[in-house]
């Protein structure tokens, strides 16, 4: 039979069984993004940047990161990521390039800390293949702190290099010229 409606049911009829389109579902996905990234107080400029991370769990499905560095970063007690880590640790394991601020005791040495062991993979005996340069002694042996909890158990050798004198002394004489 016939089904009879007034213009404006049928005009609601329609828009019940129209899917949403392609651009709509990506206009709310980065409404949802920048909703989240507001509630953090994260602020970003740049094209193209990936999307900020809500869990550490995140980071072992989407990036595949080594399994033991997950157990360190929980075993550290880190169970939630930072607004720095949120953002900053995607940015990186995408390769991109960043310049971050953050007050103290934010997480930024976690931050950069978990791409750097990822973008390394393994260890491998072929010299120093990741330098940090700090201002302080002080932050250097946080850093190094740092790393060491989070690369245990990975077999990454971590360093802390504070005289060329010592470096020689630990390193061999020919340090210099091998590395």
């Amino acid at each position: 039979g016939i089904k009879w409606m007034s213009s404006l049911e049928a005009k609601f009829e329609d828009a019940k069984h129209k899917k949403p389109t392609a651009e709509k579902l990506e206009r709310l996905r980065r409404q949802k993004i920048n909703h989240f990234r507001n509630q953090h107080r994260i602020s970003v400029q740049g094209t193209d940047l990936p999307d900020p991370i809500a869990t550490f769990e995140q980071l072992q499905k989407e990036y595949k990161i080594h399994p033991k560095i997950m157990e360190n970063i929980q075993a550290a007690g880190f169970q939630v990521p930072t607004p720095i880590q949120m953002q900053a640790i995607p940015v990186m394991l995408h390769g991109r390039e960043l310049l971050a601020s953050a007050p103290t005791g934010s997480g930024k040495t976690l931050a950069f800390c978990i791409p750097l062991l990822t973008h390394l993979k393994q260890p491998r005996n072929k010299g120093f293949r990741a330098v940090i340069v700090s201002p302080t002694r002080e932050l250097a042996s946080q850093t190094h702190r740092e790393l060491v909890k989070l690369a245990e158990g990975t077999g990454f050798r971590i360093h802390m290099i504070h005289k060329a004198a010592d470096a020689a002394k630990k390193f061999g004489p020919k340090s210099s010229k091998k590395f």
